[in-house]
């Protein structure tokens, strides 16, 4: 294999396929990127078995083609180090991998190609084409809502519910929901399932939002998603998400409608003094008014009020206020409309204008 490259656009790809993988790994082959120049094209894949993304590079000069891994951090570090602007020559022969620039040279150490796992074409696969920013903005609106080291394991993950004529997708850690829905075209004569793994949906996220479209195609064990000049394939977190229609409450009478930074500002401002193990705040309604109180072991306590749209019986409740400060962060609207029914009864938060994001909230006992 051989090839010369210009420096910008090797160092780009990398940076981004270096991503998926893990520092420590059980197979050393998976600690390097793997290298494939056919004619003028030059593919970087880069996997943890659980994701996968492979991009694309066009080469200045093409010798000869072939493939090899190479340990991925210190070609990264290599690219990384050179001068903007200068050509990279790069040459197999006999398992070392030769990178020149100018005066520098590397010799690295490389493993066959034919020990790099890849991803096999899934039959029966159903496919899509969304747009980039829309889809990259309900990931964003819902992401934070997934678990992090769950051991129901499913829950560390987002659902992606596909049917005629919408994308879905639910997060939960089982305290609070996110979830968004997305118009789409295509008929589809069942409604399909499937979980994208919390390491996945971060790499998604981090391709999104250059260029138009996104081709989204879903199988029974993968995700893989055709980027620009990237294509990102997942593993599917086996397992059933819960029925989130149960989580949503419906019915609630109690519509508290405020202003999102207003009561983003006072509840950051509460929670400073709020227990720092159990972070919990409690919010009592009034005719045009929220107070949320906060208070502590060490007996400190804090007050804030908010004008607000309310007009009902009064009503004390008490939330994780880390939760509500994260959906207030991530709603795009000025003002946020709060459904509640009772003291023990979940919080609907949804925007008021601009977006179909629905967020529940669980209460807490203080």
């Amino acid at each position: 294999m051989q090839f010369v490259i210009l420096r910008e656009s090797l160092l780009k790809p990398l940076q981004i396929v270096s991503g998926v993988i893990e520092r420590r790994q059980t197979l050393p082959v998976l600690s390097n990127v793997l290298l494939v120049l056919d004619g003028p094209l030059l593919s970087i894949t880069g996997t943890d078995l659980e994701v996968e993304l492979i991009a694309t590079a066009e080469v200045s000069e093409s010798g000869v083609s072939g493939s090899v891994t190479v340990p991925a951090r210190k070609l990264l570090d290599i690219c990384k180090a050179l001068s903007d602007g200068t050509s990279i020559e790069v040459s197999l022969s006999e398992s070392k991998l030769t990178v020149k620039s100018g005066r520098s040279r590397f010799v690295l150490a490389t493993l066959p190609a034919t020990d790099f796992p890849s991803v096999e074409d899934e039959p029966n696969t159903f496919s899509i084409s969304v747009d980039q920013l829309r889809l990259k903005a309900i990931l964003d609106s819902t992401s934070f809502a997934m678990a992090q080291q769950d051991v129901r394991y499913f829950l560390n993950g987002m659902l992606f519910e596909l049917s005629s004529g919408y994308l879905r997708v639910v997060a939960t850690d089982g305290h609070r929901l996110a979830m968004e829905t997305l118009s789409i075209t295509g008929e589809l004569n069942e409604t399909i399932q499937l979980i994208l793994p919390r390491k996945g949906v971060i790499e998604l996220v981090k391709l999104l939002g250059e260029g138009d479209k996104v081709d989204l195609t879903f199988g029974r064990s993968h995700l893989r998603a055709k980027v620009s000049d990237f294509t990102f394939t997942s593993k599917l977190v086996d397992g059933s998400f819960p029925d989130y229609n149960r989580v949503i409450p419906k019915g609630g009478d109690k519509i508290v409608v405020g202003d999102v930074n207003s009561l983003k500002q006072a509840f950051l401002r509460a929670s400073i003094l709020s227990n720092e193990k159990y972070r919990g705040v409690r919010m009592m309604l009034t005719n045009g008014e929220v107070q949320i109180l906060a208070n502590n072991p060490e007996q400190e306590e804090a007050e804030e009020s908010v004008s607000v749209d309310y007009d009902g019986d009064p009503l004390e409740m008490a939330f994780n206020v880390g939760y509500v400060i994260d959906v207030l962060s991530t709603v795009r609207s000025d003002q946020v409309r709060i459904s509640l029914s009772d003291a023990s009864s979940s919080a609907l938060i949804e925007e008021v204008s601009g977006g179909d994001a629905v967020y529940v909230v669980m209460p807490m006992r203080l």
